[in-house]
């Protein structure tokens, strides 16, 4: 037997059967403030996807109604209509809307991640940018809030907390996500590295101007994707939004050079990069919109982890240590120790005049 032949015996040794998993990453423009319109094509495009052979398939950041792209160019003064109408497009969870996902993850037997700009049931008025995962049976198995909103984004949305922090293990691996500039923040990438991801989730918007000058946004994320995935030895599936016609209409109210500026862009992509920090396929840019797909053997992780685990042998735990808090936030904690009855209410009775 030859060394070729003796290495090719040695890898089809039998041992543990790691997933694989073709992964589905969606560009896509919602229907501009409509959450009911957008649902329906998160249910066409998921469809597609399945019929593609996608296991998984993820939506872009704040898919559902859509990114508030609003809040990084208008005035403060300018935003309430939007905010108004974000509010009232907005996705309870649980509530009508979350459950017309769920169905469309079960009925697609497809696991299935989506953006939603998540409104409170008990604060009127609080949002969240939200991700959720959802199973092949249209369980939701993910419920993550994004820790802190960037920049403008404070205008829109409320802070997550450490409790959404988590990694989900399922048939086709051990899946975590961030949103948008959480895949900057390396302590919270670190925390999902630290919990044995195999699957990372990132999300993003069509585009994220800072200044007037024109950057150059795609690469930013190229940048993000195959870092997270060559540090973490992960399969990153990175998906972006697009922006189409009508939201620039709606947004520019009316003022065709802020219509003109939003033409031109520096727009996001959407790509899937492998362990070794490499694009598994062709990446989707230039606010288009399309499903990219890319196989993913988890299996290939291992001897990239064997040279550099950065939460295992390529780590000085003695030196370096990383404290997550996960527990759940609330406004306020009420407790009535066992009173009974509440003393605030009296129904109105009619007076005896006897």
């Amino acid at each position: 037997m030859s060394k070729k032949e003796a290495v090719k015996e040695i890898t089809h040794t039998i041992g543990d059967t790691l997933p694989k998993l073709r992964a589905a990453a969606v560009q896509a423009a919602p229907v501009f403030l409509n959450r009911d319109a957008t649902i329906q094509k998160v249910a066409r495009l998921t469809k597609e996807a399945k019929d593609n052979g996608a296991d998984l398939v993820v939506f872009p950041e704040s898919f559902i109604p859509t990114f508030p792209l609003w809040c990084l160019f208008l005035p403060p003064v300018d935003q309430h209509p939007f905010y108004k109408r974000l509010f009232e497009n907005a996705v309870t969870v649980p509530g009508p809307a979350f459950h017309e996902l769920q169905k469309i993850a079960r009925d697609n037997s497809i696991f299935l991640s989506v953006g939603i700009c998540e409104k409170s049931t008990s604060n009127f008025g609080t949002m969240w940018n939200t991700t959720l995962l959802f199973d092949r049976e249209g369980n939701m198995i993910g419920h993550h809030r994004k820790l802190l909103p960037t920049w403008g984004e404070k205008l829109v949305w409320s802070f997550g907390d450490g409790s959404s922090l988590n990694i989900h293990d399922t048939e086709i691996g051990r899946i975590g996500s961030l949103i948008c500039g959480e895949n900057s923040n390396t302590l919270a990438r670190y925390a999902l590295v630290a919990q044995g991801e195999q699957v990372h989730i990132s999300v993003y918007p069509p585009c994220w101007p800072t200044s007037r000058e024109k950057g150059n946004y795609a690469d930013c994320l190229r940048v993000r994707t195959c870092a997270h995935a060559f540090e973490a030895k992960v399969f990153n599936i990175c998906s972006s939004a697009s922006l189409d016609e009508d939201a620039m209409e709606q947004m520019s109210m009316g003022d065709p050079a802020l219509k003109e500026w939003l033409h031109n862009q520096s727009w996001a992509l959407t790509m899937i990069a492998g362990p070794n920090g490499q694009p598994c396929c062709p990446s989707i840019e230039n606010n288009q919109e399309g499903i990219i797909y890319a196989d993913c053997d988890i299996a290939n992780e291992i001897t990239a982890k064997g040279i550099h685990d950065i939460a295992g042998a390529y780590q000085r735990f003695d030196v370096f240590q990383l404290h997550v808090n996960k527990t759940p936030r609330e406004p306020a904690y009420f407790y009535d120790e066992g009173i009974g009855e509440s003393r605030e209410y009296i129904p109105y009775e009619e007076e005896d005049t006897e």
